[in-house]
């Protein structure tokens, strides 16, 4: 039995697991449960549940005891956050899988995508390849609801059986199985990145619905009314919240696309730096360039087509963009023409003021003390009269003259130049 040492974990004998198992210590408590799917060409799935700590395998270069040798494919359906708290179970599937204790982080579990592999080693003996990739994807139905999809998956290929066990943690019932209908070509199940391109189909298919579930949104307002009512009662005013909530998961598709593709170009670096053909130290048998440049195409086409998705998702933002700026400006036009209807009011009243005004100034004057009138003497006026015309006078034409003023030359307009001079002032003494 081998029980060396692995960059990823520790090796272990059978003998040694199921003692430690069978300690009464480390019965199983927890409760939890794995499902596993195994799957081989031209066969059905074949699924049953066990708990973690059962992953027994006799040597990294054999899958788990419960895994047929004529299995080419198993899938293990599993909860992340409830392993993540359970250290027995955690450590069943770090052994199991030579899993790297840094999947298991905080931040990795924070993280909006990313993609990692390692060889696995027995000494100097290649034992396999793992990686790991997170993808997830974005989809709204309305400004209001939407739904997060997210493939979470850790792979483990072994050289010696070409077989390949896909951890799938946290699977939604609305996230696609990749791994549903396969139909594989044998002289590719030596490549150990032949999952990914199914993976990438998936995520094409979810980024896309997401795109268009964005673009959906967008079409009808761009279609509808384009004027502003000018009156409550006539028609609903602008729905700035829907304008914003949709604006927001265009940018979180956006951010997914970027991702995606970020990832997508890790994965392809990764299978030219492990698989190239002639220079592959994980398949010898590899050869030929066949099996090498059927992955890679298959590959590099999910890049291509979320490239362009990209482009139609940067659109989706201009576009709604665009109707925000159309939808301000078309307030800012019914707000000037509310101002106009209110500055035509001020002129009606002005004109009423002023066809007033003469007949009040008329009985303010006739009211003053410069005025007397007597039942038997009749009107009198003062002979001081001339002291109202000479304060009266100066005044009305000074106020005109202030107005006049500053009308011409208002204060703003004043500070403004003298920042601009002291700006000047500046320049010329840096040139200086």
């Amino acid at each position: 039995m081998l029980s060396s040492q692995s960059s990823f974990g520790s090796c272990y004998t059978t003998q040694d697991f199921c003692a430690i198992m069978n300690h009464p210590s480390n019965k199983h408590k927890c409760g939890h449960s794995l499902i596993i799917r195994q799957w081989k060409q031209g066969a059905p799935w074949q699924e049953r549940e066990i708990h973690p700590s059962e992953l027994i395998a006799s040597s990294q270069n054999q899958a788990p005891g419960y895994i047929s040798a004529e299995t080419q494919l198993y899938t293990i359906l599993a909860k992340a956050n409830e392993i993540r708290n359970c250290h027995e179970c955690k450590q069943a599937l770090i052994k199991a899988f030579l899993m790297p204790s840094l999947w298991w982080t905080d931040h990795l579990r924070k993280s909006n995508g990313y993609f990692g592999c390692e060889v696995t080693r027995d000494g100097e003996e290649i034992t396999g390849l793992n990686s790991w990739a997170f993808f997830q994807s974005k989809k709204m139905t309305n400004e209001r609801v939407y739904v997060w999809s997210k493939f979470n998956i850790f792979t483990r290929w072994i050289s010696e059986t070409k077989q390949t066990a896909i951890l799938i943690f946290d699977t939604e019932d609305h996230t696609p199985h990749p791994f549903e209908n396969l139909t594989l070509e044998e002289h590719l199940l030596g490549d150990p990145f032949w999952i990914y391109p199914y993976i990438l189909n998936s995520i094409s298919d979810l980024e896309e619905n997401a795109v268009w579930a964005i673009r959906d949104q967008i079409r009808p307002i761009e279609k509808g009314p384009r004027d502003i009512p000018a009156h409550r009662n006539k028609g609903q005013p602008p729905n700035y919240r829907k304008l914003h909530d949709i604006a927001r998961h265009s940018i979180h598709v956006t951010e997914t696309l970027d991702v995606a593709l970020q990832t997508i170009e890790r994965i392809l670096e990764n299978h030219r730096t492990y698989m190239y053909p002639g220079d592959s130290v994980l398949s010898p048998s590899l050869q030929t360039s066949q099996a090498w440049q059927a992955i890679q195409s298959r590959l590099s086409f999910p890049q291509s087509f979320l490239g362009s998705l990209r482009h139609r998702s940067i659109s989706n933002e201009k576009r709604l963009q665009n109707e925000i700026q159309l939808t301000f400006q078309n307030v800012a036009r019914h707000d000037a023409l509310v101002m106009m209807d209110d500055s035509a009011a001020l002129k009606t009243l002005a004109f009423v003021t002023f066809t007033f005004l003469p007949p009040t100034f008329i009985c303010a004057m006739f009211s003053m003390s410069f005025f007397n009138y007597d039942q038997d003497l009749g009107w009198k006026v003062s002979g001081k009269f001339w002291i109202y015309w000479a304060f009266a006078v100066p005044t009305t034409v000074f106020s005109a003259a202030l107005w006049f003023y500053w009308q011409r030359n208002p204060p703003s307009r004043q500070i403004q130049g003298r920042m601009d001079a002291f700006s000047r002032g500046l320049d010329h003494m840096e040139n200086v």
